[in-house]
Order: C-alpha cells, then sequence, then structure tokens
C-alpha cells in the first residue's frame, strides 16, 4: 500500500511504515512529482542509488549509521521543507539539491562507516552511470560537489578549512560559478541547508526509540566506547540547536507536527540520560554506590524475574552484538553457560549489567570466522559484556569480564575469544597475550582470542 504524508494526518504509525525502504522510495516519488522533479532520469538516480547501496551490503539491514535509510531519509527531508523561509530556492536549486541529498554520502565502497567526502566525490567523478544520469539532467557536477562538500562535519578548524579549497576549486571549474560571487554565495546557503537537514532527517522520522537504535548504529559504527554514546549525542544537538539556530528553527518550522515532536523529544530524551549518568557517576565517585560483581546460583538463574532482567539489558546493545537472542532463557537456565552480573551495593542489589558466554561451538559467528579451535572444546566464548546505560566508564564491565575468566579457567577451558574494539584488543596483547583472530570494517568491532 502506498503511504502518502499529509499534514493533517501525519502520525507516528505512517512514521513506522516509513521505515522501509520501498516506502521510502514511494514517499520520495510522490514529493518529487509534487516539486517538478517528473523526468525520467531523476527516478533512475533514486532506484540506482538504492540498487547500488543494497549491492555493496549497505541496505536496511547494514548495521551503521550512513546506510540507505538515511540516504533516503535526507533526500525526503530535503524536498519536504524546501519551503523554508531562510533561504528562497528556485526550481533550479530544487533539482540541484534532490541529486546534492541523494548522494551526499555516496560512498559504497566504504573503509569505515562515515563517509569522507573526498571518497564521494572521487566515485560519483568516476561513476559512468551515474554521470550519464548527471548529463540527462543537465546538471552542473562541480555544484553538486561543492553542496557534498559544505555538507562536512563538523564544518569547522581543519575539515572545514580543506572542504573549502576544494569548493573553490569546483567554483572556478564551473562555467554556471565562475566569476559570478553571488550565486557562489546563494550555493554555500543551499549548502548549509543541506548540512542542517542531514543531521534532522533522521531523528524527526521516528520516535525516541529510533533514535537510540540510530545512536548505538553511530557508536558501533565508529567504534566509539559505550560511555560516550549519551554524551556525544547531547554535544551533537546541543551545536545543532546552539550554531546552526536560523537554519534548524527554519526547518523544523515547515515540518509535519509530529516530526517536530519527535525530533525534541529525542534531544529531551538526550539530555535526561545524560543527567542521570552524571548522577550516576557522582554517586561512584563519593563512594555512595559500589559495582559488585557476583557469580550467580543455578536457582537464582532459573527465577522468571532475574532472566527478565537480564533479557531487559541485554536488549539494551547494539542488533549485532545480541547472540543466541532468540535462546536467551534457555542459556541462561545451561548450566554449561558461565554468567556473572554486576550489582548495585551488595549481592542481592539491582541488576545493572552482566556477563555471558559459553563453549565456542554454541555459537553461529560471523561465516568470516574461521576459529581454529573450533570443534575442539576448548574453547569459551565471552558475548559482548552487557551494562545498562548509564553504568558504562565505571570498570564494572572489566570486573565482570576478569570473573568470567576466571570462571572459564574453573571449567578447564584453554583459551576464550570474544569480539571488542580493535584499540581495546591493541592494549590487551601485551597484558593478556591477545591475539586478533578476524577484523571487521567498517566497525572495527573485531574477534579476538586469549590463552586462559
Amino acid at each position: 500500500m502506498e503511504i502518502i504524508f499529509k499534514n493533517a494526518n501525519f502520525d507516528q504509525s505512517v512514521l513506522q511504515q516509513f521505515a522501509n525502504t520501498h516506502s521510502m522510495r514511494n514517499e520520495i516519488l510522490s514529493l518529487m512529482v509534487e516539486k517538478g522533479l517528473n523526468d525520467d532520469c531523476y527516478v533512475k538516480m533514486l532506484d540506482y542509488t538504492i540498487d547500488l547501496f543494497e549491492s555493496q551490503g549497505l541496505g536496511a539491514d547494514y548495521y551503521g549509521y550512513h546506510n540507505i535509510s538515511h540516504e533516503l531519509e535526507v533526500t525526503y527531508v530535503a524536498l519536504l521543507a524546501i519551503n523554508q523561509n531562510r533561504v528562497e530556492f528556485t526550481d533550479e536549486d530544487v533539482r540541484y539539491l534532490y541529486v546534492a541529498a541523494l548522494f551526499h554520502d555516496f560512498d559504497p565502497q566504504k573503509s569505515v562507516d562515515k563517509p569522507h567526502e573526498e571518497s564521494v566525490l572521487k566515485f560519483i567523478g568516476m561513476d559512468k552511470k551515474l554521470l550519464q544520469l548527471l548529463k540527462e539532467a543537465n546538471i552542473d557536477l562541480e555544484i553538486i560537489k561543492t553542496l557534498i562538500l559544505r555538507t562536512t562535519y563538523p564544518w569547522s578548524g581543519k575539515i572545514r578549512d580543506s572542504a573549502e579549497i576544494q569548493i573553490k576549486e569546483a567554483f572556478n571549474n564551473s562555467d554556471l560559478t565562475r566569476n559570478n560571487l553571488p550565486y557562489q554565495e546563494h550555493i554555500m546557503e543551499m549548502g548549509w541547508y543541506l548540512s542542517v537537514v542531514d543531521r534532522i532527517s533522521g531523528y524527526a522520522l521516528g520516535d525516541f526509540t529510533k533514535a537510540m537504535e540510530m545512536a548505538k548504529m553511530n557508536a558501533h559504527a565508529l567504534a566509539w566506547r559505550p560511555s560516550l554514546i549519551v554524551r556525544s549525542a547531547v554535544a551533537y544537538f546541543e551545536e545543532l540547536l546552539n550554531k546552526e539556530t536560523d537554519m534548524a528553527k527554519g526547518i523544523l518550522k515547515v515540518l509535519p507536527k509530529e516530526m517536530r515532536k519527535n525530533f525534541f523529544d529525542t534531544v529531551l530524551s538526550f539530555m535526561k540520560i545524560r543527567q542521570q549518568e552524571i548522577t550516576i557517576q557522582a554517586d561512584y565517585s563519593y563512594e555512595n554506590l559500589k559495582l559488585v560483581p557476583t557469580i550467580e546460583s543455578m536457582a537464582t538463574r532459573e527465577d522468571p524475574k532475574f532472566i527478565k532482567a537480564l533479557y531487559e539489558i541485554f536488549l539494551e546493545l547494539p542488533s549485532p552484538l545480541q547472540f543466541e537472542k532468540e535462546n536467551f532463557e534457555e542459556l541462561v537456565k545451561d548450566p554449561q553457560v558461565v554468567i556473572n552480573t554486576l550489582r548495585i551495593n551488595d549481592k542481592d542489589g539491582e541488576i545493572v549489567g552482566f556477563a555471558k558466554g559459553g563453549p565456542l561451538e554454541n555459537y553461529k559467528l560471523r561465516e568470516e570466522i574461521r576459529d581454529e579451535n573450533y570443534g575442539l572444546s576448548n574453547t569459551i566464548f565471552l558475548e559482548p559484556i552487557a551494562l545498562k546505560m548509564g553504568y558504562w566508564g565505571l570498570k564494572g564491565g572489566s570486573e565482570m569480564r576478569h570473573m568470567f575468566i576466571m570462571q572459564a579457567h574453573s571449567m578447564k577451558f584453554k583459551f576464550m575469544t570474544s569480539f571488542a574494539l580493535r584499540d581495546v584488543i591493541r592494549a590487551r596483547i601485551d597484558k593478556e597475550q591477545a591475539e586478533f583472530v578476524t577484523l571487521f570494517d567498517p566497525e572495527r568491532w573485531d574477534y579476538y582470542r586469549i590463552k586462559i
């Protein structure tokens, strides 16, 4: 069923349906007709982008912020908010904004999740299919380059300086912009509009659950430590609303009410969680809160309330780190599985985290992994440590991990394998004789082994 967004009846159920690539395509097509983008070449650009991202493993299932969903969300909102009153756009401007939005993160062969604008421009400039479509649309590639470069984030420091040098070159290479300072300034304002749309769109097209998942995706794909997720999100929104005030207000003003509500609910929710984090850290610092690693008895592990408490924390992990989700309860009750928890103040206190793992043979890991010990029953696999938001960075995860290794040693396992950030594994090479088994890009969340 085709979904058509109308301001009068724009509700949350429609937003949820918009998470589907097919639905997003339909909505963009509807807006394209409304904005006069009727030529076939624009539809071909849309379909080519979707096909290329999906063929490179960067479709909606790719667990990184810069997937095809982000590309389409920015394109949709760029068209939807075109009538803001901060910058006046001509029909010609709309064509350029559509193309630049669609290709602003066009880096399907990325080695890291965050696209490098230089890589994007190189790919666009060498892709014969795309160049032909731009020619059919009579679009000046140099102007598209400028608009994409202006989406560089953060727009400050050496990154901005480098982008501005390339923008100057692009202006000089275009017959439309060379020696036309007023038009150059207008294009820079168009780029400013696109850069703010880029940062607002995903958080307006969904509720806080989606926003938190996006934040986790971004952190996972950029190899950030979990303790940075909320802190970075708050800084991101504060910068957007304080430094880009005029443009952000102009865009938000013309978006449907539900989208504005989503955006500001997300901002407020992240700020509330950050406040809770600071309170937890203060209590820990003042020794009003103790974190107690605890080995749980099998009787406790049979308790439905205990299982439920662990599962809720488990669901806070990024999706790729949720191993054996469908068998969670069975594994908690399995005596072969090693479990310890992190409790507040004493061994009967509230559970705020846990470590869990079992024989390597019990897990179906990524197919790229070739572990030489698989089938030898000498290796225990430690699933990613799970902690409630707010308790990362207080060393509780490290203490649970060391307790897990002690438990594994008592069960006569010779090796432990797990996943961790690349820099974390490197730091363990000298301390624990850790070794890389399989490296993964762009997320740099690698599979490693230590000898117990």
